[in-house]
């Protein structure tokens, strides 16, 4: 499968932004996808993930309570709604994927084999 992030770009703190991940390939349904970030100088990190199947949500820390992950199969598409964004949130975000990923595993991205390129979302203060 192949991902391509979109959405990002430049957004004042308390705002929201909306990132899609737009997968070709087959097979969509059965992969879980994930969001990660990496800022300048940061270890990448673990956002959001969507089951493969009943799409079950997954959510880091860093997520919890401002951003929502929802998948449409039929458009081969994930998305992550971003509210009330800070300017610790700025970072290039990548979506990844594998297929019938364990639930222990979702939120490392060693397991992740597919990767889109990062989409860069700025927060301003």
């Amino acid at each position: 499968v192949q991902l391509q992030a979109s959405g990002g770009g430049l957004v004042q703190a308390g705002g929201s932004r909306r990132l899609s991940c737009s997968a070709s390939g087959r097979a969509f349904i059965n992969y879980t996808v994930a969001w990660f970030r990496q800022a300048p100088g940061k270890a990448r990190e673990f956002v959001s993930a969507v089951k493969y199947g009943l799409g079950t949500k997954y959510y880091g820390d860093v997520a919890k309570g401002r951003f929502t992950i929802s998948r449409d199969n039929d458009k081969k598409i994930v998305y992550l709604q971003m509210n009330s964004l800070e300017t610790e949130d700025t970072a290039v975000y990548f979506c990844a994927a594998a297929s019938f990923l364990h639930d222990d595993y979702y939120g490392t991205d060693q397991y992740y084999n597919f990767w889109g390129k990062g989409t860069q979302v700025t927060v301003s203060s």
